[in-house]
């Protein structure tokens, strides 16, 4: 097999447990990124919130097949995917109905593997899943994680960042132990980065240090122009390309997509 060759999708959760760290953001913009350089990618919408599909243009009122049907209804994907205004890229929507999930997966069989067996059934052809998370640690991000290849986790740029991220490493770790032995740390990006504030450069140096190459050199500014595009139903990329935000996540996409030619790589000589 070549390195161009890909047999099956790559499936990333996008996950801290913190709110208000950028995950939706990061989400939308990354997947927005990689559609725009010939990447076929569908984004799941796992948070009941549902901003992701805000943010991909996909009304409240027309989600009528969601993430929720997939897990919890044994619904096709290809019934619960709409297609976006940007060219290649689709998504899995969610509503508010998806909370009530947690408490009726309780009982059910192979509960934290409902979303993998959705993905299961019948082949994707996609280069690129992007599994947008709540911010918890509850039954919805286990799912996630126990689908996954990889773990994307952004970080923002504050005092208690680390103390969270520790956590959450001791999930993921979790995770692999008793869940999904396979499952990597794909990245850290940190995000909501203000290079004015000499705090935010305490916070990255620390990160860096004790995390190494597992972060990324990308950051993700604080930008307004991020903030607005979500409000115009479209990823930052297509309301502004040229705002600071938009630009750094063209430069993570690139720099997601050079790791995954080098885990490729790896692997093939590997094998």
């Amino acid at each position: 097999m070549s390195l161009n060759e890909q047999t099956s999708p790559r499936i990333l959760a996008i996950v801290n447990q913190k709110g208000g760290v950028g995950k939706t953001t990061t989400t939308v913009n990354l997947a927005t990124a990689l559609a725009a350089v010939d990447k076929k990618v569908l984004v799941i919408d796992f948070d009941p919130q549902g901003n992701a599909s805000t943010g991909l243009g996909i009304e409240s009122g027309n989600r009528e097949i969601t993430s929720y049907d997939i897990v919890l209804n044994d619904t096709p994907i290809s019934e619960a995917t709409y297609k976006t205004a940007v060219p290649r890229l689709s998504v899995v929507p969610a509503t508010i109905d998806l909370s009530g999930a947690e408490i009726e997966m309780v009982s059910l069989v192979r509960r934290e593997f409902r979303l993998k067996d959705a993905l299961s059934r019948t082949p994707l052809s996609y280069d690129y899943i992007l599994i947008d998370c709540p911010p918890s640690l509850g039954l919805l991000t286990l799912n996630a994680l126990a689908a996954s290849d990889g773990v994307l986790i952004p970080l923002q740029c504050e005092f208690y960042a680390l103390e969270g991220l520790s956590h959450l490493m001791r999930t993921i770790e979790l995770v692999r132990t008793n869940l999904n032995n396979t499952l990597t740390i794909q990245g850290i990006v940190l995000t909501m980065y203000d290079r004015r504030n000499k705090f935010t450069e305490q916070i990255e140096h620390d990160v860096r240090q004790y995390f190494g190459a597992q972060v990324y050199n990308s950051v993700i500014p604080r930008n307004i122009r991020m903030s607005e595009a979500p409000s115009h139903g479209k990823p930052a990329l297509i309301y502004d390309m040229h705002c600071a935000g938009s630009r750094a996540y063209i430069q993570l996409a690139g720099e997601l997509l050079k790791r995954e030619r080098q885990r490729a790589k790896e692997e093939l000589t590997a094998a």
